[in-house]
């Protein structure tokens, strides 16, 4: 069997731009069709036919490669493999292909099939559409074809494969193979290890703080080392060893820097100044061995320009990379990934002024870099760099990931002194721009670990914007909103509206066996967020003052006066001290789900405006109307029906005043006011929604417990085993008796807390079940009468539900972002998005 038949192996980068070389006639086409998917291959014929319904209309070919350049960018910049089937036989239609690959940093591949002239000739002939091509047209693509063989590589591509003679094409195999720097697939644990710059006792130090022993960790994790190993610092071969050994061995993984790039060009012969360390590092190297500096020269030639690790959501490289770079190959790729972008400034030193691309970084994975020293590693919108200047008598830093914890120690002594001092504070300064409009305006979709895609539409975002930016608390203080709750489905026991017997019913369906009902506090939904202490408050959430915030689901402060906020997050704060909440939970601060009392704290405007007005025009005109109708009576008017019912809307309004009554009281200052929590959403380091809530009302007792001025109060609560009908009976008797004494009702929550169903669906949270006097104030004096609660169990649920279970997820997904240390953006994409759904157009009343 001949070398053609046992046939060739292509191997293929899959993100590439493969352009396939050859005559008309060469079987570029079937070649295409055999090896790569339908959806990979552009064909110039085929865009030929797009615009002039005739594949082979030659005068439409102009527009056609217009067609064909615009799919193939669309391609490459979403990050697909794209292949060309055209002719490709000169070298300007390859240029504007080669110059498609660099806009979109991509590799350009070209495979060429160089068959005979004859072969294609019989093959057009064979084709009822090209049986009249003359014979010149393919003489001519030979040719040049012939002319271009040498010259390919010198034209850009990356790899060229030429195949020659139809065995070779035939038995050819195309293999797919990773870029080099995708390492996705490696998810650590890892310690990530800044700038070094010949500091080899502070690398020592380090990796025995982080467990290393002679280099390999014993539970297995892998450094990774941003670059910048040599120069300016004592001991360059030393820590050349110590990393080269490591990488060889398999317990490290490096990228390059500038002064690795620098020093690699040295001892490739080429001819580099010898500044910024570098001739320390060519002093100390003159007493290595030729084999020592052979493989130095062979580790630094074989380093990669960045790393993308751990699925995706991790890239590591030297001076940094905005995340349209994240992946990709080029030399654009490489030089950003070495040095960084400049402004094209200079400071006063005389030194390039870096432009700032981690302020305006939006991208999901953590970009983790060095290069510029800063005195303190600190994360800026999912970026941190870790030169905090060893060399410079600074210290030598390591990110633990996905641990996101930090580890140093300081240097020995100033090694270098540097050429400016290193600054004050780190890029972007403490919050950098946290906040951009372009991040929440128009159509959105927000991707969420819990549901997939949840969309936003465009008109929700402005009515979002609109609160968030007027009305709002401090965002750096709004990391999280509730998502509205969907009422229990429509009763058909006689004269109730909503009862619980459908919210355990619902669940049970579900596949919950065992619910907990938490009695709702006549109160409104309030968030606190508090803080051990101003200082942890300025730390993690970047604020001067405030130690926290209380506010409604919308967002909104619960209070005028910042004072008395302060007041009730320090109660709060105490009580978890002296609950040891602190310490337990190793936590410097708390997010609390809760209810603040009296309703009147928020909603005193609505009640006194609307629904009491309603109440005291009912009680000022209902008696004069009866007594006048009585009167009637008297001296024998027929007003019987009329009086019967003006006597039920007085009965009604009476109901309605003492319901309203109920949910108001006046307090003076903090007296008379409660704060009941519910559920602990998220801690430092952690998100806590998924804690089943019999632990999360096990732990807020001790809370309240603890608390000394009579702030907090506690949640009431029942479980339910909802296959169990005694146990189903208990629940309701247990609403019945609350609601009766005039309680508002309950929540009915899955025990499991994060619960889905039997296929895989996200369970309702909460299912909200409001007592028959609550329900005046909702719907009117008269809801309860025969006809109006007729009407009433007409409403359509199906829409609130849905929008309870996107902002659920939305909800779940701020939480879990905030817990994971990612930038204020990404916490409030999800935040601003339950905002947004809020304005959905849905009956208010549900």
């Amino acid at each position: 069997m001949t070398d053609a038949q046992q046939g060739r192996v292509l191997p293929v980068t899959d993100l590439s731009l493969v352009v396939l070389v050859g005559a008309t006639g060469s079987g570029k086409s079937t070649f295409a069709r055999r090896h790569f998917k339908p959806t990979e291959v552009i064909s110039s014929d085929f865009c030929r036919g797009l615009v002039s319904d005739d594949e082979n209309d030659q005068s439409a070919t102009k527009d056609a490669f217009d067609v064909l350049h615009y799919i193939a960018g669309k391609r490459l910049a979403a990050g697909r493999r794209t292949v060309v089937d055209a002719t490709s036989v000169q070298s300007d239609a390859r240029r504007q292909l080669i110059d498609l690959a660099k806009q979109y940093d991509v590799l350009p591949i070209a495979i060429v099939l160089d068959v005979p002239e004859e072969v294609c000739a019989e093959r057009n002939e064979a084709r009822t559409d090209r049986a009249d091509m003359p014979r010149r047209v393919i003489h001519r693509h030979t040719r040049e074809l012939r002319r271009s063989l040498r010259h390919l590589e010198r034209e850009g591509f990356r790899k060229v494969h030429i195949l020659r003679g139809v065995d070779e094409v035939e038995h050819a195999t195309v293999v797919t193979e990773k870029r080099f720097n995708d390492l996705t697939h490696l998810t650590g644990p890892f310690d990530i290890i800044g700038d070094i710059h010949g500091c080899a006792a502070e690398l020592e130090a380090l990796l025995g703080k982080l467990g290393y022993v002679d280099g390999v960790h014993p539970e297995g994790r892998t450094a990774v080392f941003v670059g910048d190993l040599v120069d300016r610092g004592p001991d360059s071969p030393g820590v050349l060893r110590r990393v080269m050994a490591m990488v060889k061995s398999g317990n490290a993984l490096c990228v390059p820097g500038n002064h690795e790039n620098k020093y690699g060009r040295y001892l490739r012969g080429r001819k580099v100044q010898h500044t910024h360390g570098l001739a320390e590092t060519i002093e100390q190297m003159a007493g290595e061995s030729e084999e020592f500096l052979a493989e130095v020269r062979e580790f630094l030639d074989g380093l990669v320009s960045h790393y993308v690790l751990d699925g995706g959501r991790l890239v590591v490289c030297h001076a940094g990379l905005p995340e349209k770079y994240h992946g990709r190959t080029s030399g654009r790729v490489r030089s950003h990934a070495l040095y960084g972008d400049t402004t094209g400034e200079t400071d006063e030193f005389g030194l390039p002024v870096r432009y700032p691309w981690a302020e305006d970084y939006r991208g999901r994975a953590a970009v983790v870099y060095g290069h510029t020293p800063v005195p303190e590693a600190t994360w800026l919108n999912n970026t941190i760099c870790l030169d905090t200047g060893a060399v410079f008598g600074g210290k030598l830093t390591a990110l633990r990931w996905p641990e996101r914890e930090l580890a140093d120690v300081p240097a020995e002594q100033v090694w270098y002194e540097p050429a400016r001092p290193l600054r004050t504070e780190a890029p972007g300064g403490q919050d950098g721009r946290p906040l951009d409009l372009a991040d929440v305006r128009g159509r959105r979709v927000v991707e969420t670990r819990h549901q997939g895609r949840v969309s936003i539409r465009e008109e929700n975002a402005a009515a979002a914007l609109e609160v968030m930016s007027r009305f709002a608390v401090d965002p750096r203080l709004l990391p999280y909103l509730p998502p509205t709750m969907a009422p229990t489905a429509t009763s058909h026991v006689e004269g109730y509206l909503e009862h619980p017997e459908e919210a355990f019913a619902q669940y049970k369906d579900d596949g919950v066996a065992r619910v907990v009902c938490e009695e709702k506090h006549m109160g409104s939904r309030a968030v606190a967020l508090v803080c051990r202490d101003a200082e942890a408050a300025r730390k993690r959430f970047g604020v001067d003052g405030p130690t926290g915030s209380l506010y409604t689901r919308t967002g909104r402060p619960f209070l005028d006066d910042d004072a008395l906020t302060e007041e009730i997050l320090d109660r709060v704060r105490t009580a978890a001290g002296e609950a040891g909440l602190w310490d337990e939970l190793e936590t410097d601060w708390l997010l609390l789900d809760a209810e603040l009392m009296p309703w009147s704290l928020k909603a005193s405007g609505l009640l006194r405006s609307q629904y009491a007005a309603v109440g005291a025009a009912s009680g000022a005109v209902l008696p004069q109307a009866l007594s006048a109708l009585r009167g009637a009576a008297a001296r024998g008017v027929d007003v019987a029906g009329l009086l019967t019912r003006t006597g039920e809307r007085a009965t009604d309004a009476a109901a309605f005043t003492e319901a309203y009554r109920r949910y108001c009281w006046t307090t003076d200052g903090l007296d008379g006011v409660r704060l009941a929590p519910f559920q602990i959403l998220a801690v430092q380091g952690r998100s806590l929604a998924g804690l089943p809530h019999d632990e999360q009302l096990a732990r807020l007792d001790r809370l309240v417990e603890h608390d000394g001025s009579g702030l907090l109060q506690t949640t009431r609560r029942l479980y339910v085993e909802t296959a169990d009908p005694e146990s189903v009976q208990a629940g309701v008797d247990w609403w019945l008796e609350m609601t009766g004494r005039g309680g508002e009702g309950m929540v009915v929550k899955p025990v499991g807390a994060v619960v889905r169903d039997g296929r895989g669906r996200l369970v309702q949270p909460g299912i909200k079940c409001r007592g028959r006097e609550y329900l005046r104030i909702i719907y009117g004096p008269e809801y309860t009468r025969p006809e109006n609660l007729a009407r009433l169990r007409s409403r359509f649920l199906n829409h609130k539900r849905s929008l309870a279970i996107r902002e659920y997820a939305l909800g779940l997904e701020a939480l879990d972002r905030l817990a994971e240390g990612e930038p204020l953006w990404r916490v409030h994409e999800a935040v601003f998005g339950v905002l947004a759904l809020e304005s959905e157009p849905v009956d208010p009343r549900l």
